[in-house]
């Protein structure tokens, strides 16, 4: 009777030892899904950041007038910044970062380029989409 009870307490113990390393492994699988969230994350924001230092950066750029379409190379930002300029004399800045990108709407005025002081967009400023992609 004593060898019975034995073998049900080493029964129960590795019983026991199953279900502990099962919730064990859930949470290692649960963690490493929320380290490589959040090592995506960190990457977005770094790219965001960089996106809206490259579309400064392109904002303070002499750009010339000519060709309609133009881009600069930024290796500090990891990206470019291009500039369209369109026949109705309207101006899109174009800022690009990794996945990230951003748009400055602008005006040429005689021989200046004048980009609006209401910020930068996440969203194409244009009607159609492909004007608004980097050449």
């Amino acid at each position: 009777m004593k060898r019975q009870e034995g073998m049900s307490s080493l029964m129960l113990v590795l019983l026991m030892l199953v279900l502990g390393s099962l919730t064990l492994q859930g949470v290692s699988v649960r963690h490493q899904a929320q380290v490589s969230h959040t090592t995506l994350e960190k990457v977005a924001m770094i790219d965001s950041a960089h996106a809206e230092s490259l579309l400064e950066w392109g904002r303070t750029y002499t750009w010339p007038l000519q060709p309609v379409e133009q881009c600069q190379a930024n290796a500090i930002f990891a990206g470019r910044v291009c500039l369209r300029l369109f026949i109705d004399g309207a101006a899109l800045l174009i800022a690009r970062s990794g996945e990230q990108i951003r748009w400055q709407t602008g005006q040429v005025s005689g021989n200046n380029l004048l980009f609006d002081h209401n910020g930068w967009s996440d969203f194409c400023p244009r009607k159609e989409t492909v004007q608004c992609q980097i050449p």
